[in-house]
């Protein structure tokens, strides 16, 4: 075995609820996210996205609001792969979701996302059409679904993580301060 850490660390007991609780948890702490997509020349390009939730959601998906102009449209319209990751630095947890990325347009949902924070990121241009708000044909909405989730749940402190790795770089043992989680597609779609 030539990856003893990520070995130990996937030896999880969390049941799915258990697991989707642990990342609810990594993604309330965290304000921003990171979208990640491809370009036609196969280019990653990432950037930061805040992610928006209504509480009619019951389901784990991603939705973000861009302007439809922005280069990650062209990006999502070329390979709707895509991937969302988190990282809380106070705790380390981290969160890579893989999906498919969709691109919303229907002004319902818009409206049922929106709030007025939102139109600073678009500007009113003041000429009747483009004011920054649900209305305007600028704004769409992403909705990134998972496919597979995996993320990094600490299960010590920040303390008891150091001390634990000191003592396994002197003793020659691997740490594993935390838990590497995976979620299934069936995890993720299959639950009622």
């Amino acid at each position: 075995m030539l990856d003893p850490y990520t070995a130990q660390a996937s030896m999880t007991t969390a049941n799915t609820k258990e697991k989707i609780d642990g990342l609810r948890e990594i993604i309330s702490a965290t304000e921003t996210a990171m979208l990640t997509t491809r370009s036609a020349e196969g280019h990653l390009h990432s950037r930061a996205m805040a992610p928006v939730s209504s509480q009619e959601d019951k389901d784990l998906k991603f939705v973000f609001f861009a302007n439809n102009v922005s280069p990650k449209f062209d990006e999502i319209k070329y390979d709707c792969n895509a991937n969302v990751s988190f990282m809380n630095p106070s705790t380390t947890a981290w969160a890579s979701i893989a999906g498919k990325a969709k691109i919303i347009n229907d002004r319902d949902t818009i409206k049922k996302y929106w709030s007025t924070g939102i139109s600073a990121y678009f500007g009113d241009l003041r000429d009747g059409v483009h004011k920054g708000d649900a209305s305007d044909p600028r704004v769409s909405v992403i909705e990134v679904v998972p496919d597979e989730i995996r993320y990094w749940y600490p299960t010590k402190g920040k303390v008891m993580r150091a001390v634990e790795v000191g003592i396994d770089t002197l003793t020659g043992q691997v740490t594993s301060p935390g838990e590497l989680r995976n979620l299934t597609h069936k995890e993720i779609h299959g639950r009622n």
